[in-house]
């Protein structure tokens, strides 16, 4: 079966499944941006655990700025990663300042997709997730995200590569996916492999795309 055809019907049977998604975040973009930053490595529940205690200690973007990085790591241990995800945040931060002469974000909405993701990967520390993550949920731009979901689904199913790279990877799934269905694909790759498609012992028997995937055909 061709990709793109496999693709279609993946769509279709994961919206059966997990129904449309259309959300858009209504928060400062700085809070979406650092807040996956935060992600990064680590479970939903403590990225945002530690995203609440750095807005609590910091409620100001601008207050982080002129913050030792130690104080900062102490607002998101549970995060974990604290000393090289403060520093992350604390160089995009800067940087968007010292480019921008102020701290925010506001001015993507303007733009085309292909140049506000290029402007947000020309900064140190943020890749294609975390750069389309803010595209997608706060400017409603077609830019679909790749976590750690996203790339073991569409493995095993065989439309990425195995050994293809995220970058990679984003470059073809942003290419193949329609842009009204990247919103829904993303959160139902999501959801499937938190429920179904999960790392470890992953549940083939009750999936309802077992007949496309590669890695259910091997298993057997």
């Amino acid at each position: 079966m061709k990709k793109e055809r496999k693709l279609r019907e993946v769509i279709a049977l994961l919206k059966d499944e997990y129904g449309e998604h259309h959300y858009t975040a209504r928060v400062d973009p700085l809070d979406i941006l650092v807040e996956t930053i935060l992600s990064q490595n680590t479970t939903d529940k403590n990225s945002s655990r530690a995203f609440n205690n750095l807005k609590k200690k910091f409620p100001k973007w601008e207050i982080l700025l002129k913050t030792d990085p130690r104080a900062i790591q102490k607002a998101i241990r549970s995060g974990g990663l604290p000393g090289i995800k403060a520093r992350r945040i604390k160089h995009v931060l800067q940087d968007i300042k010292r480019r921008r002469g102020k701290l925010e974000l506001d001015f993507l909405k303007g733009m085309p997709a292909d140049e506000a993701m290029e402007f947000l990967q020309s900064i140190k520390g943020i890749g294609p997730k975390t750069a389309s993550v803010l595209l997608i949920f706060r400017f409603n731009k077609p830019m679909m995200p790749l976590d750690t979901h996203n790339l073991r689904v569409a493995k095993r199913l065989g439309i990425i590569p195995a050994g293809m790279s995220p970058e990679k990877a984003h470059e073809l799934m942003n290419r193949m996916v329609p842009d009204e269905e990247k919103k829904s694909l993303h959160m139902n790759f999501i959801l499937h492999g938190r429920k179904i498609c999960t790392a470890r012992n992953p549940k083939c028997n009750l999936c309802v795309l077992n007949r496309l995937c590669d890695y259910y055909r091997n298993l057997r």
